[in-house]
């Protein structure tokens, strides 16, 4: 076990002079194993600048000014680390800030409750006063969510929320607007009632992605049971959440002795033997940490978004083997910083099945000891690995991990996949994906979701693509509960604008407190104007692109893999990225800055017109705009005068005629929706109508 960073003041005498150099102690973190740490590695390069200044030489290479006798020199640290260090293991000063009579709590009260699943937030629309709440998030493995838990969190959003449940882009559900005085019951009625929000924000391993269809099949089955494993290796120990939430009663249910061998092992020197976090120290990790594991082929999960991806591998026979790992991926950014950026994940390697606990662990230390603590918007993993190359960061997961990592295997196509439908779950049961609007479940849907779900006692999972599985359904029952859900506006995917189907937004006003400008709130009439855009310039209903929206650069809702990407830059105001693809398998990159909302048609049309008459054959937007490439586009863009006359048309497999067409596109104005968008709600109502008449 190497000694703490720090452990020891190092002094140097360079001739006379004695200059101190101090490398302050993390209180929780120590030094690399190898004997060439990147501490003593940093303190030979301080002491060889000490020398080269002192030391008599006929020839001046540099000017650097004198070192200062007795001066000491601490490794800078955020705030934030300060705060963790005197935490107590993030309890104080939360646990004192709670109990007051304000609405709110401190800034290093705000800093611990993230840890604990909350952000506080305020009501931005309100002007000259703060109305002060507190967002909850769940802890759901692979979006795994049981009868019980979901009917409690739907009691919770009437009770003490604002009424909505928000299904998040990581499989997780979001509860906005708890008031302080209510968080404890809140916590506790979750906590009680099979959920958690531990460890759903804050510095530490986020919820564990993975496909959340219920297919019993043997890779599925082993891919969910990792994703559940992983989460359980990571979450803290330390018994802080459930110190301050329900006095210090534990609900842990039993751990599989995998993950209790490899959380307690430290035979490569990763752990804090003596520490109530084995893992985490008292520093836990620099900055948040997200972990996504899938199967071949099913790219549902954004993979190379994760700090770590992980890919089962299986035999000819269907038997799992061992798992592919990717590491470094990230979406969060800084406007007009170019040293922050997306990156996708890349191949450290293959780890055979029984070892993937030790590698993850082993990546995660990795970053616990490496990863920047001085500035935040450097100290995510995709920052370590841009700065040393992955052969440099291979080499120092080993030593951790003990192993070498194995060649990573081939793998086939990936592809995108939402669920959304009817499926069979291979048991003889069925199960239900439903496409939720940016994952808000509200109102008459909100009602009708709950009703089906208590009625059936269904357990459900979430997507992350903010959308919702109803599974274990009879077949008996799939009419009955088709009709039900249609009711509420669930309807089947064949019946959803295909623009909506794969879109994305972030909740940003008026709750975050980082939003710059509208996401959830504007992507509507956003996808109804492109819409108006495909139907003008001819391209069919089937057709769509990748659009994801947010409404600041951290990134939530994946924006920079889309196909085409708003990241809210000003007031009423987006950067549009372009050339992401449907598989999610590349980066997009920035198209155009301050393009505002009410210019979007003079970016768009052009754009989506050449896409129609110039893309080859079942090539993507992404791609399109790819190979076509973005000065040419942006030249098509400044050059455009609008459509040509002799291009207009009109969509003859929906309207069989022009003056029907032109008829429905009246009454379409009057409602602010296009004639199709008209013409499909019709035939949806009647659709609906029809199979409700035949279940009665």
């Amino acid at each position: 076990m190497a000694a703490p960073i720090g452990a020891a003041n190092t002094g140097a005498v360079v001739g006379n002079t004695e200059a101190k150099l101090q490398i302050h102690s993390f209180n929780g973190l120590k030094s690399f194993p190898a004997s060439a740490s990147s501490n003593s590695i940093l303190l030979s390069k301080r002491l060889s600048v000490l020398h080269s200044v002192s030391a008599p030489s006929p020839v001046i290479r540099a000017v650097s000014a004198p070192v200062k006798p007795e001066t000491t020199t601490e490794t800078k640290r955020s705030k934030v680390e300060i705060i963790k260090e005197h935490s107590d293991f993030i309890r104080y000063p939360l646990n004192e800030e709670l109990l007051t009579d304000a609405p709110n709590i401190n800034e290093s009260a705000t800093q611990l409750i993230k840890f604990h699943g909350s952000y506080q937030q305020y009501n931005r629309d309100e002007r000259g006063t703060r109305s002060y709440s507190f967002m909850l998030r769940t802890k759901n493995p692979c979006g795994k969510v049981s009868n019980r838990l979901y009917l409690v969190m739907d009691d919770l959003a009437d009770q003490f929320g604002i009424g909505t449940l928000r299904l998040t882009t990581r499989q997780t559900f979001q509860l906005h607007g708890v008031l302080k005085k209510d968080l404890k019951t809140v916590m506790s009625a979750i906590i009680r009632n099979m959920g958690s929000t531990l460890g759903a924000c804050g510095d530490l391993n986020r919820n564990v992605l993975a496909p959340a269809a219920p297919l019993v099949r043997k890779d599925y089955l082993f891919a969910q049971e990792t994703a559940e494993n992983i989460a359980a290796l990571l979450t803290p120990q330390s018994g802080f959440y459930y110190d301050i939430w329900v006095d210090g009663e534990r609900f842990m249910s039993a751990e599989p002795p995998e993950v209790v061998k490899a959380r307690n092992d430290n035979s490569h020197g990763t752990n804090f033997p003596d520490s109530p976090e084995p893992i985490y120290g008292t520093q836990f990790l620099p900055r948040k940490f997200k972990i996504a594991v899938t199967v071949p082929t099913d790219n549902s999960v954004d993979l190379f978004t994760n700090d770590i991806g992980v890919v089962l591998v299986s035999n000819d026979d269907g038997e799992p083997q061992g798992f592919n790992i990717y590491v470094g991926g990230g979406m969060g950014r800084t406007h007009r910083l170019e040293s922050t950026f997306p990156r996708l994940s890349e191949p450290i390697g293959y780890v055979p099945k029984e070892d993937i606990l030790y590698a993850v662990k082993s990546i995660v230390v990795t970053q616990r000891e490496h990863g920047r603590r001085d500035d935040r918007k450097y100290s995510r993993l995709k920052y370590l690995l841009s700065s040393w190359g992955i052969e440099k960061f291979r080499a120092v997961v080993e030593q951790y991990y003990g192993k070498k990592f194995e060649p990573t295997r081939e793998l086939p196509e990936w592809e995108f996949k939402s669920y959304l439908g009817w499926h069979e779950q291979g048991d003889g049961a069925l199960f239900c994906g439903l496409h939720v609007d940016n994952g808000r479940i509200k109102g008459e849907m909100k009602k009708t979701l709950r009703e089906v779900i208590e009625k059936y006692n269904l357990n459900v999972r979430i997507t992350p693509n903010q959308n919702i599985i109803l599974c274990d359904i009879k077949r008996s029952w799939k009419r009955p509960i088709t009709t039900a859900l249609a009711q509420g506006g669930l309807l089947q995917p064949r019946y959803v604008d295909p623009l909506n189907l794969t879109s994305m937004a972030c909740p940003a006003f008026p709750l975050c407190p980082l939003a710059i400008t509208e996401a959830e709130r504007g992507i509507p009439d956003i996808l109804k104007r492109i819409r108006a855009v495909f139907e003008k310039v001819g391209l069919k209903y089937n057709e769509s692109v990748v659009i994801r929206m947010t409404g600041c650069p951290n990134g939530c809702a994946r924006p920079y893999m889309a196909e085409l990407g708003f990241v809210g830059d000003g007031p009423n105001s987006y950067q549009l990225w372009l050339g992401g693809t449907p598989n999610q398998t590349s980066l997009a990159r920035v198209f155009m800055d301050k393009v505002k909302i009410h210019d979007l048609e003079k970016v768009l049309e052009p754009v989506f017109y050449h896409w129609k008459r110039k893309r080859q054959s079942k090539e993507s937007f992404g791609d399109f705009a790819n190979r076509l490439g973005f000065e040419k586009l942006k030249e098509l863009v400044d050059k455009w005068e609008g459509i040509p006359e002799s291009s207009a048309r009109y969509n003859l497999k929906l309207f069989s005629d022009k003056e029907t067409y032109e008829s429905m596109a009246d009454l379409a104005r009057l409602q602010d929706k296009t004639a199709h968008q008209l013409a499909m709600e019709v035939i949806r109502n009647y659709v609906a109508s029809q199979q409700n008449g035949k279940s009665e």
